[in-house]
């Protein structure tokens, strides 16, 4: 069974939040499939990881990249595992099979009550298929992991 991560966005914007976390996944080291749920959203995430720091540099590409299975993180909206990634990243309320990846960050907005409850949805249909299961809300100092 797999580690589900679930990420509560609480004080910023996924596009500000995320390429720190990403460097998290990368550093481990592991590479990363990243799920949106759109075209336009890969492409947008994928140019602020481009813009987010001039000291910092995390490899990715798009399906408009090519070369999926050379990409150490790959920002799509297929499900599969075409890098052959430890790590499933899922944005924008995305959900897809857990199967075949160790660890899975599920990244929502806090701000949304939408997307609150669906995330809700997700951790009790990741509970009840039996993986182990973390929440981490955002505060003011970064992470919290909570009961």
């Amino acid at each position: 069974m797999a580690e589900v991560r679930f990420y509560h966005l609480q004080r910023s914007a996924l596009e500000v939040a995320l390429p720190k976390l990403l460097e998290r996944i990368h550093g481990l080291p592991a590479r990363a499939v990243l799920l949106a749920g759109s075209d336009a959203r890969v492409e947008f995430l994928a140019s602020k990881l481009w813009e987010y720091s001039p000291d910092s540099f995390l490899p990715h590409g798009t399906p408009r990249d090519g070369h999926a299975s050379r990409q150490p993180i790959y920002m799509t909206t297929e499900p599969g595992n075409p890098n052959g990634a430890k790590a499933l990243v899922l944005v924008d309320g995305v959900d897809a099979p857990l199967d075949g990846f160790e660890m899975i960050f599920d990244i929502f907005d806090g701000r949304d009550d939408m997307a609150v409850e669906a995330a809700r949805n997700r951790y009790r249909n990741a509970k009840a298929a039996g993986h182990m299961l973390k929440y981490f809300q955002q505060t003011d100092k970064g992470w919290e992991q909570k009961a």
